[in-house]
């Protein structure tokens, strides 16, 4: 698949993040239960990727060899608990979207994902060729982090502000997400491997703190009966198995572009087109090109100097 493919990939892959915000919040909010809701859609997930291993031979070899590196140790362990990164997005999701609309949301998810990114590109986690912090991505970061504050203010949120700290954070550990599972994939040479180890871990993960939640007496309503509200875990297969692969193609920051591009545009539609109760403001427009703006201005690269003759 070529370049623009990958990216045009990484756009949808983008929107379907966007739709899987509002669909697992709009899920919390039904079951008055954000944790419940991001397990519900992990554990969704998880049974369709156990489906795909039991038909497909070749998924399986993955997980085999996937397995195999962590034993031997040519793979740190913990390279493949990135499920734990996952499951923290959904479960923000599920908490935060239903008051906060998904608009607002994904501008917080940008803003971190935009500022990690440096310290990923920089270190060159996962694998990846090292990138140095110059000043377009400080200032693309900046943006960011204004795009937030414009967006609460102009949606009268500013008390409410914490409630965008969870999926600012939640796309700070993104960039994070995305380098390791890159790693996790060619390691396993199989992005359904790295997919279902994503989903197994945050899974469990999931399962233990709904326990925990469940002993000290909280509750949740019945599960809704429509199914369109467990597809969450399905978009997650998709997001997670594209990225796994495209981050090799295009590296964090082209990629992280096009997922921000396609999370940015399809929230405004969302709940333009699918009002929650969230309407679409002129601040929320500006918040979102700011946004925009922010992730074009960090991509910026200086011109290379040319090479003096010694």
């Amino acid at each position: 698949m070529s370049g623009i493919l990958w990216l045009l990939a990484s756009v949808a892959a983008g929107a379907g993040l966007a739709v899987q915000s509002r669909v697992n919040g709009e899920l919390g909010a039904r079951l008055e239960h954000g944790m419940l809701a991001a397990l519900v859609s992990f554990a969704v997930g998880l049974a369709l990727l156990g489906v795909i291993l039991l038909v497909s031979p070749g998924s399986r070899a993955g997980v085999r060899r996937l397995v195999g590196v962590i034993r031997d140790g040519s793979m740190p362990w913990w390279y493949a608990s990135t499920g734990l990164l996952g499951a923290f997005l959904v479960a923000t999701q599920g908490l935060v979207v239903g008051t906060t609309g998904v608009a607002l949301y994904t501008v917080g998810v940008v803003a971190g994902q935009t500022t990690s990114a440096l310290a990923v590109d920089r270190a060159g986690f996962g694998g990846l060729a090292r990138k140095p912090i110059t000043a377009p991505r400080v200032l693309g970061a900046l943006l960011a982090l204004v795009a937030v504050g414009i967006a609460l203010a102009g949606a009268g949120a500013i008390d409410g502000a914490w409630l965008v700290v969870l999926p600012f954070v939640a796309g700070l550990l993104q960039s994070f997400q995305q380098a390791f599972g890159g790693l996790v994939q060619r390691h396993a040479r199989s992005a359904i491997a790295q997919t279902v180890s994503n989903f197994l871990v945050g899974t469990v993960a999931l399962a233990i703190i709904v326990g925990i939640q469940a002993l000290a007496g909280v509750t949740a309503r019945p599960l809704p009966a429509e199914p369109w509200l467990y597809v969450g875990g399905v978009l997650g297969i998709v997001f997670i198995y594209l990225m796994s692969i495209a981050v090799h193609h295009l590296g964090v920051l082209t990629m992280g572009l096009g997922v921000i591009c396609g999370q940015v545009v399809a929230s405004l539609l969302l709940d333009w087109l699918v009002p929650a109760g969230h309407p679409v403001t002129v601040w929320s427009l500006i918040g979102a090109a700011l946004t925009i703006a922010a992730v074009a201005v960090s991509a910026i690269r200086r011109p290379a100097r040319a090479i003096r003759a010694v």
